[in-house]
């Protein structure tokens, strides 16, 4: 427990957090700098998840701290309907070229979660000036996140966050998740089973007909709710179907997207082809609010055959923020200065060992890992889900490690400059954590 006074807590409702077991036992942070933050102490505590999946180039980036308060002291707002300022318009030129020109355009937001739903709103105004108006239903998958806006809920399959929110959107149906603990469970990298639960989606198609599905969203790793990652094969087939049937296919990257994968995206790493890709998170080392919805040309295009005037009647005051994009600019500077993605494929062989060593620790389930991210899956005590990783999430912030969990799996996505040093301190201090659990 923290020993030093701080600012009275009882004002802020804090987000997905246990606000009254918080406010007794507060943990505080107060400053941050490459792979460390300091709590409220002074006390180190080494960043095992980039933040909130976010922090890819780790904290306080000079580089970016510059740009940002240059930024500030030049242009601190500009608004972006029927006016824009060129930071932004230089910022979607650098984005389309990270993607490797795959890509046409992109669409800013403020978060990942409004990606998903500017994603969605997308890809059913495609189909409507394309002329198939009744191409409205929306299909994601069972355990997966997207954020917290109607749209994502509704698309999203992780009950607790769609459960005390009334019917949510109508005309959304869900593939079945590709977990199996039977078959995959202590895989390293991609499950060789379960490819052929795609096959679900053709199941869909048929109950609806194809005629009334506008999109499908998955994120290609599941991140938010315990580092799922899909067997061999799965996306490819996924995007063999929604072509077969004039479906466009979204990849949720809000997590996966900047390196994570050790890819620029994870549509890289799998060599798969999205229609769109959402994005936020690791868009401006977690600096400022942003997140981006990358479209494909033919997308884009359908919209610019109609009347003149506003094509797309969606948009956020703050899409395409000076700051947001002086912190966007200045991170692509330093993924390509520093070749952040190759130090990342050269550790990600040390990290993959290190997550698998913990095999055989007491109340050890399952270990799964993709390049930079990786789960540690805990039995749970009976009665009491998620009990167990919460104690351990407590318990590894007071020997100085953050770590996320969700349910009874512990969660690990570490800024990508982190060295084998950071490693060994993260493995160590998480077996010892494991050995003392109840």
């Amino acid at each position: 427990m923290q020993k030093s006074s701080g600012p009275a807590l009882g004002s802020y409702w804090m987000p997905f957090t246990a606000n009254r077991d918080f406010k007794q036992h507060p943990r505080m942070l107060v400053s941050a700098e490459g792979m460390y933050y300091k709590d409220i102490d002074g006390k180190p505590v080494l960043d095992a998840t980039a933040g909130l999946w976010c922090v890819p180039l780790g904290h306080r980036q000079p580089k970016i701290v510059k740009a940002v308060q240059e930024a500030v002291s030049t242009l601190d707002y500009g608004p972006s309907f029927q006016v824009g300022h060129p930071a932004v318009f230089a910022f979607a030129e650098r984005l389309i070229d990270y993607s490797g020109n795959r890509f046409g355009q992109v669409f800013f937001t403020n978060s990942g979660s409004e990606s998903v739903d500017t994603a969605l709103k997308i890809a059913i105004g495609y189909h409507r000036a394309c002329g198939d108006a009744t191409r409205t239903r929306l299909i994601g998958r069972e355990r997966g996140y997207h954020g917290v806006g109607f749209g994502g809920i509704s698309v999203g399959g992780i009950s607790a966050n769609r459960r005390g929110f009334g019917s949510l959107l109508t005309g959304v149906d869900h593939l079945p998740h590709t977990y199996n603990l039977e078959h995959n469970a202590y895989t390293r990298g991609e499950p060789t089973w379960g490819s052929h639960l795609a096959e679900d989606l053709e199941r869909i198609v048929a109950l609806h007909d194809a005629s009334t599905i506008a999109a499908v969203i998955v994120e290609p790793v599941a991140g938010s709710t315990g580092v799922l990652v899909p067997p061999k094969g799965y996306l490819k087939r996924l995007r063999e179907i929604c072509t077969a049937h004039g479906i466009l296919l979204i990849f949720d990257e809000v997590i996966t997207g900047f390196g994570r994968l050790t890819t620029p995206f994870a549509a890289d790493y799998f060599d798969v082809e999205p229609d769109m890709i959402t994005s936020a998170k690791g868009l401006t080392n977690g600096v400022v609010p942003m997140g981006a919805v990358f479209v494909k040309s033919h997308v884009h295009d359908a919209f610019m055959h109609g009347p003149d005037g506003i094509e797309l009647f969606h948009g956020y005051t703050y899409s395409g923020h000076p700051l947001a994009c002086a912190a966007g600019l200045a991170s692509l500077d330093i993924f390509a200065e520093c070749d952040v993605l190759a130090h990342a494929r050269g550790i990600a062989g040390y990290w993959e060992d290190a997550v698998h060593a913990l095999k055989g620790l007491p109340h050890v389930k399952d270990l799964r890992n993709l390049g930079l991210i990786a789960a540690i899956e805990l039995d749970s005590i009976p009665g009491r889900i998620g009990a167990r990783a919460f104690d351990a999430f407590r318990r590894a912030f007071a020997d100085g490690l953050l770590i996320r969990v969700t349910g009874d799996t512990i969660a690990l996505s570490p800024p990508l400059v982190l060295e084998k040093t950071h490693i060994d301190e993260m493995f160590e201090k998480i077996a010892a954590i494991l050995r003392a659990l109840d």
